[in-house]
């Protein structure tokens, strides 16, 4: 069946959900129990790709043949119902990458723009934060840099969620607000950016990382004070030296925690610098960002002089900046995961 430019091959989904049951029932499958998990995952979502195509094809033969007994609403109503499942499972079939059913670790940074750039990197948290509340996913933060006046210099969320990352993929990028600012007497009009990164949880034991390449550091957890915050210097922060990435952890219980919970944000940032420059060894990554700033922006978020919130890449819009930072951002995942 083709939808959108994709297409549901129930043969090759059965076909992969009988390898995925007979691999993960193989005892000595769970000699390596982090890639049986993932391949229990991907069972789990494949089954419920079938299961959603099931009840749209049910809906559609029940309608037709109760529909010359039901009124014209009755009809009308059950067809509204049908064409939102058939959207639902439009959907699911884009959400077929190769880490689209992972869990996610999303990273926001605030870029230019002052104190105004850390309350919209804030901002930003909140909303994404709100959108999790809405999909029943579930959240933690790792890592929460604040600053003294207002917002956050930096933080960094693990999300839990049926295909988070599928939905959440196309957030990657620079997100710019202009509104007047509230932290200058003249109220001014203010420009702000803030870099939202997202990837993919991944095994660890996919890239084998060597200790050899590894600086790691521990301090004492910041914060704005209160019993969550640790005295000891259980915080911690790795730097991959061949890469120059760093990554950082410090709201686990423990030092060790801390640390496996850095390499788990580590393997995700290898894993997609690896999918973005189609490498297959580390030695041949280069880390490389793009400036926080102008021109590199994927979304703007206009409060003032008018309200206004579009995606340059997807042509999405919205007049109604109130709602999308209530996390309701449904418009633009749908067009972001079809654009993706």
């Amino acid at each position: 069946m083709r939808l959108g430019g994709s297409v549901f091959d129930a043969q090759d989904v059965e076909e992969n959900i009988r390898k995925f049951k007979a691999e993960t029932e193989n005892p000595e499958a769970w000699q390596n129990p982090n890639e049986t998990n993932c391949k229990l995952r991907e069972l789990k979502n494949l089954e419920r790709k079938v299961e959603v195509w099931a009840d749209l094809k049910s809906a559609v033969g029940n309608l037709t043949e109760v529909a010359e007994v039901l009124n014209e609403s009755e009809v009308s109503r059950e067809i509204e119902r049908i064409e939102a499942q058939l959207k639902q499972a439009e959907l699911a079939l884009f959400l077929s990458g190769k880490y689209d059913g992972n869990d996610v670790l999303l990273s926001i940074h605030a870029g230019a723009g002052g104190t105004d750039a850390q309350d919209f990197a804030e901002m930003l948290l909140k909303m994404y934060l709100k959108l999790c509340e809405r999909k029943n996913w579930k959240t933690k933060i790792l890592e929460k840099s604040v600053n003294e006046e207002a917002g956050i210099k930096s933080v960094t969320v693990q999300i839990s969620g049926e295909y988070a990352f599928g939905w959440l993929k196309s957030e990657n990028g620079v997100h710019r607000l202009v509104r007047r600012s509230p932290f200058n007497a003249g109220g001014t009009r203010e420009t702000s950016f803030a870099q939202v990164e997202i990837l993919p949880i991944v095994d660890s034991a996919e890239f084998k990382i060597n200790e050899k390449d590894l600086r790691v550091d521990t301090y004492r957890s910041g914060g704005k004070g209160g019993q969550s915050v640790n005295t000891t210097d259980s915080a911690v922060r790795i730097t991959h030296l061949p890469t120059g990435l760093v990554v950082t952890c410090q709201n686990e219980r423990s030092q060790i925690q801390n640390k496996q919970k850095a390499l788990e944000v580590l393997s995700a940032r290898l894993a997609q610098m690896m999918e973005e420059q189609e490498v297959a060894k580390l030695e041949e990554l280069r880390g490389e960002k793009k400036q926080i700033a102008w021109s590199n922006q994927i979304r703007s978020y206009v409060l003032h002089p008018y309200k206004l919130v579009k995606d340059y890449r997807t042509g999405t819009e919205s007049g109604n900046p109130e709602k999308i930072f209530a996390g309701e951002l449904d418009e633009f995942l749908e067009s972001g995961l079809k654009k993706h």
